[in-house]
């Protein structure tokens, strides 16, 4: 079998518009009106090509039987979807399948290497645990963080800090919910930030917070930053965005940047979210930020993205994923490093490196979002919250952090 990747068509499954087939995806910066897929691994853009046979679709259908395309769209045509889900089966195969191949690189490029999983996984009628796991059966671990969620809301209503009452006070908070409206219904996909020592003064930030998963009823944590570098953000009044919930959309960063545009979350209202701007310039998030008039803003800019394999925090104020590694279903570190890229530069078609975790994470969402659904709900907090469960305390936080950085 030829190699079938982004782009690929099976004979008589090429859309008679291209621009029509991506613009529920491409609504982005330069992507409008593109009429070829985005290959951000590589940086490169993938021309719709017509295949000879009808592989695309049997492996479409091979995807959804085992669990990594709940959708099941089977179309014939090699989308982002299919690829998400390719990469999910290669990175299974690579981490929790025990006949599996341990030094398999999830790169969505489906050869001859992963046709012979593929293969065996049919003959053999495999599902994954991923596509059995549910929201109505979900492990403890998501049980007990949908409680905390609940918890949250009860005492943050009743005890709103300084920010968070601004927040109330607003008539428009766009992509930012009010407490009140905070949404923790289990059929939804939750990304979970922590925060830590964001009243610290320092210039570069590290890549020291949390970063929880829940979806699908599980439980997958990453790692990466919730807070700006006043390096990276270029200016002195850097943004903290404000605790507590907001809507997020699929979409893209670096929509104006042809050499680096990729995937990630934006805002769900096109306005933005809403930010705490440091306006003492003491590069931390103190409550003398709020002594100014009009402290807090809408931003549009802030989304969630990658933060390269996390030696370097790539946030003016966004909230950043490492790639270097995270912790799955099992609660199992797995390591991403050998193929994780440390920056833009190592995104090519020759280096064979990606955006490692992060693209788990973003694969994840992908995949197993409801039909029809074009977003997530995302809640920042912060360590101490974690006392409200007995189940959790700040511990867990360092423990889970460690645990993916020995």
């Amino acid at each position: 079998m030829g190699t079938i990747y982004l782009g690929s068509c099976d004979a008589g499954s090429y859309p008679a518009d291209r621009k029509q087939f991506l613009a529920s995806y491409h609504k982005d910066g330069i992507l409008v009106n593109k009429v070829s897929f985005r290959d951000d691994d590589r940086t490169t853009w993938r021309s719709f090509r017509q295949e000879n046979e009808r592989k695309v679709a049997e492996l479409q259908t091979f995807l959804f039987k085992a669990g990594f395309m709940p959708r099941g769209v089977v179309d014939g045509v090699f989308d982002y979807v299919t690829q998400a889900a390719a990469r999910l089966f290669q990175e299974y195969v690579r981490t929790v399948d025990p006949h599996g191949d341990k030094i398999m690189v999830p790169d969505g490029v489906v050869g001859n290497m992963t046709m012979k999983h593929v293969n065996r996984w049919k003959a053999s009628g495999l599902i994954s645990d991923w596509g059995k796991a549910s929201a109505a059966n979900p492990s403890e671990e998501y049980r007990n963080w949908m409680n905390l969620l609940k918890k949250s809301k009860e005492y943050y209503k009743n005890n709103p800090g300084p920010v968070m009452k601004h927040v109330n006070s607003l008539s428009k908070t766009y992509a930012t919910l009010k407490v009140s409206d905070w949404n923790f219904d289990s059929n939804e996909i939750h990304l979970i930030g922590i925060r830590r020592k964001q009243d610290v003064s320092v210039n570069t930030r590290q890549n020291d917070d949390l970063f929880i998963l829940l979806i699908n009823g599980m439980v997958f944590k990453f790692w990466g930053s919730t807070d700006p570098s006043s390096s990276m953000a270029g200016r002195k009044d850097e943004p903290f965005l404000v605790e507590g919930q907001h809507k997020y959309r699929f979409g893209w960063h670096k929509i104006s940047d042809e050499n680096k545009i990729y995937r990630a979350l934006k805002p769900y209202d096109y306005n933005g979210v809403m930010v705490l701007r440091d306006w003492n310039n003491d590069n931390a998030m103190t409550p003398a930020d709020l002594n100014k008039p009009n402290s807090i803003q809408v931003n549009k800019s802030i989304n969630i993205h990658w933060s390269g394999i996390g030696t370097s925090n790539f946030s003016a104020g966004c909230q950043v994923i490492a790639a270097k590694s995270y912790i799955n279903h099992k609660d199992e570190a797995v390591d991403c490093s050998k193929f994780a890229s440390r920056s833009y530069s190592e995104l090519t078609s020759t280096a064979k490196k990606t955006k490692g975790a992060y693209n788990v994470l973003a694969d994840l969402i992908v995949c197993f979002s409801k039909a029809g659904t074009n977003h997530i709900y995302y809640t920042l907090g912060r360590e101490e919250s974690m006392n409200l469960d007995a189940n959790f305390g700040v511990d867990y936080v360092n423990k889970a952090l460690q645990k993916m950085n020995p």
